[in-house]
């Protein structure tokens, strides 16, 4: 494992992200201020890119253990980049390449908005970034980070009170995943009231054929219920299988440990008890970011194959095969 100190002229390190397409390894870091910066470890080289407007939400009431969060999310390519309020409504989609250029205002809505971290991911499709963003407690929505021109235009019909209209969804959008060859999207959400259920979808189709993909389309797939569980762990193991974190049918009885489910089908493979925390996978092992430690799986086979103690790292890069963290101003790399 490799350590990196960052200038204390940088400020505090709050989120980190992997520049997943990039040569080697470069991360953007936000910091407390809203600085955005590369890091370049390899080269000993730190770039600051763009001040974004932290949007502050005075009126939050946080949830159970949940308080307002920020959160950094950083496209395949490195150009664009949005920093959210997890367990909130507000954030910002910005164009790094243009210095900080807000190209997209994010509003989530306020219903339930604290139950849940703000639903964002990027993805690629046809070689060019797409963003896919909540805008209801309800709706998803994918965007052009480019220009903030919406993808996916569409209207509920209006009915009466009585009648549910067609493509209404009940369904609290959670955190959001995107699969490694941005093929499936994964969302942690929950349904009235309140139960967990996570839910997989293909990104195509949504685009290219039923703007109604992520609300009742032939490849969205509701993977299990919990009673009062969800936004646990969460992780894709390549682009067919999704490790659902929680073995157990409510919060009271859960157990730390893997579901694993093959995202066409919806089926679940496997099961088995362990992995805790924050989940990372190459495609062939799952890494658990525990209080103790990394802890390294078999995903198949449920067994533990590896630890290494005193690491919890926070991303991993797709490209180096890094896992990594920011701890007290250092950069902690390692790679199996």
């Amino acid at each position: 494992m490799s350590g990196w100190s960052l200038p204390p002229a940088l400020g505090e390190v709050i989120d980190l992200a992997a520049i997943d397409d990039a040569d080697g390894s470069r991360w953007l870091a936000l910091t407390a201020d809203g600085t955005i910066a590369a890091l370049d470890p390899d080269g000993d080289e730190i770039t600051v890119l763009a001040t974004v407007e932290l949007v502050d939400e005075p009126e939050h009431q946080p949830w159970g253990n949940h308080p307002l969060r920020r959160r950094l999310h950083a496209s395949p390519c490195g150009r664009f980049a949005a920093v959210v309020n997890d367990y909130g409504r507000y954030g910002r989609v910005v164009d790094l390449g243009r210095g900080g250029v807000v190209t997209l205002a994010l509003d989530g809505g306020n219903y339930h908005s604290n139950t849940v971290p703000f639903s964002l991911t990027f993805a690629v499709v046809d070689d060019r970034p797409v963003v896919v963003h909540r805008t209801r407690w309800n709706r998803l929505d994918v965007s052009d980070p480019a220009t903030g021109e919406l993808l996916t235009a569409r209207e509920i019909e209006k009915t009466s009170e009585q009648e549910r209209p067609p493509h209404h969804l009940d369904y609290f959008h959670g955190r959001l995943l995107c699969s490694p060859g941005s093929r499936t999207l994964a969302d942690d959400g929950w349904i009235w009231h309140p139960v967990g259920e996570p839910a997989v979808w293909q990104l195509r189709p949504w685009l290219d054929g039923n703007v109604w993909e992520s609300e009742d389309g032939p490849t969205r797939q509701r993977l299990c219920y919990r009673d009062y569980y969800w936004d646990g762990p969460l992780c894709f193991v390549g682009d067919d299988l999704l490790a659902v974190g929680g073995i157990g049918d409510n919060d009271e009885t859960m157990l730390p440990g893997v579901r694993l489910f093959d995202v066409a089908s919806g089926r679940e493979l496997t099961s088995f008890a362990g992995p805790a925390g924050a989940w990372f996978s190459d495609g062939r092992r799952l890494y658990s970011a525990q209080h103790d430690g990394l802890h390294i799986w078999d995903p198949l086979t449920g067994h533990r194959t590896g630890t290494l103690p005193g690491f919890t790292p926070t991303c991993r890069h797709r490209g180096s095969g890094e896992l990594a963290a920011v701890t007290d101003g250092v950069l902690h790399r390692w790679r199996a």
